[in-house]
């Protein structure tokens, strides 16, 4: 294995492994820490944890674990995987997990860069945008676990971490990748070990790719791994799949502004069902009358907990904001695992928890990356009879639902 990475949810790490495959590089996203060695034809390896929002502790064991099984296969060059929106609070996780991989690695000059312009985000003087607007005027400062309430990823990390935060501006970036590696190596004399550098294009990633040849530890999203194949002497190709047939479902506990957009769409001409937190706390509605509706519907039925940011807060306030995401990560979970047993041959999901809940509720231990749906998300192959389609929030077009289901039925 060439590359190992860490993903810190399930959508992010296929989102990286999609990535990489476009690059050429031959990638298997492994959900949670692996149990024996890789295969041999392994170029990259994504280990997936569901560690963005859990105890900082925590998620500094699970990806330090994760560390030392991809040390043990070899690998040259490692990356951290977060969301390109930088979700995170004052506590962690994203500084305390690069703290430990750095210091586990002798790691300085350590990229932090969650830009990726495919899906709006860039990062201009240190500030992230999503599209033209700043990161914590996107709905991103509603999100109900990590709300972001300062754009200047300077400022969000340096509460996060032990180390002091330097930064390497755009007009270096956009002068290439030796003044960028100059500018790392400057930040680095400074006595700056993790480095925010801009990205508004995806060629400036490509060029920060090429900056980051040799360095033990880069982080950020997806997006900047674009250049990293090359270093690896890999080329681009097309990523080779085969479609699934059978029923297909929809699943959605995302409440971003996009994916609430997707789901509106969804439901002209789809049948679709809102999942309350309250009736499945209150244990009003079960997972097996959800997938029973699920079966019997036609079309791409979908059911979803996507609500308005206000409702979310009642909830929370109500119930406690442990109590109803772990309810409704158990729900949709065992949901998913009911209608498989039922026959159901195709998942789509929406949301990074959501996700994460479907795959371990589904038991799944590898991925195999297939072809790109929208930028960020691959179809993904799970077994001989099972694909899904793993969605973070924000990703994703209005139609996204449909075009996923095209994808993993191999239609063009």
């Amino acid at each position: 294995m060439r590359l190992g990475c860490i993903g810190d949810d399930f959508t992010g790490s296929s989102d990286l492994a999609n990535t990489l495959a476009k690059g050429g590089m031959r990638v298997v996203q492994y959900t949670g820490l692996p149990d024996g060695p890789a295969s041999d034809d392994v170029q990259a390896g994504v280990v997936a944890l569901k560690s963005r929002s859990i105890d900082p502790a925590e998620a500094v064991a699970q990806s330090v674990a994760a560390l030392r099984w991809l040390q043990e296969q070899e690998c040259e060059q490692f990356f951290f995987k977060y969301c390109s929106t930088f979700d995170s609070t004052a506590k962690g996780n994203i500084g305390p997990v690069a703290d430990a991989l750095a210091e586990a690695l002798d790691a300085h000059k350590v990229i932090i860069c969650p830009a990726f312009p495919g899906t709006g985000r860039s990062i201009y003087q240190g500030h992230l945008f999503v599209k033209d607007t700043l990161l914590n005027e996107s709905g991103m400062q509603n999100h109900p676990l990590t709300p972001m309430s300062d754009p200047d990823i300077r400022r969000w990390l340096a509460p996060q971490t032990r180390y002091q935060v330097g930064h390497v501006a755009a007009e270096t970036v956009f002068a290439g990748a030796g003044e960028i590696a100059r500018g790392l190596n400057d930040q680095h004399v400074a006595g700056k070990r993790h480095i925010i550098v801009d990205a508004i294009r995806d060629k400036d990633l490509v060029e920060i790719g090429k900056a980051a040849k040799g360095l033990p530890l880069i982080t950020g999203g997806s997006g900047v791994a674009l250049g990293l194949p090359a270093n690896f002497g890999c080329t681009s190709g097309q990523v080779p799949w085969t479609g699934q047939t059978g029923k297909s479902i929809a699943l959605s506990g995302s409440c971003s502004i996009a994916t609430r957009a997707q789901v509106a769409h969804h439901a002209i001409s789809n049948p679709t069902q809102e999942i309350l937190a309250a009736d499945v706390i209150e244990g009003r509605l079960t997972p097996e009358a959800i997938a029973d509706w699920l079966i019997e519907a036609a079309g791409v039925p979908l059911a979803y907990s996507s609500a308005d940011p206000s409702v979310i807060q009642q909830v929370q306030e109500e119930y406690g904001l442990e109590r109803s995401s772990e309810a409704l990560e158990a729900f949709f979970a065992q949901t998913a695992k009911r209608a498989v047993e039922r026959g159901v041959t195709r998942i789509i999901t929406a949301g990074g928890e959501t996700s994460g809940a479907v795959v371990e509720g589904l038991g799944i231990n590898t991925l195999e990356i297939g072809p790109e749906i929208d930028p960020g998300v691959p179809a993904l192959r799970a077994g001989a009879d099972l694909v899904v389609a793993l969605k973070s929030g924000n990703f994703g077009a209005e139609n996204f639902f449909e075009k996923a289901d095209k994808a993993l039925r191999g239609k063009p």
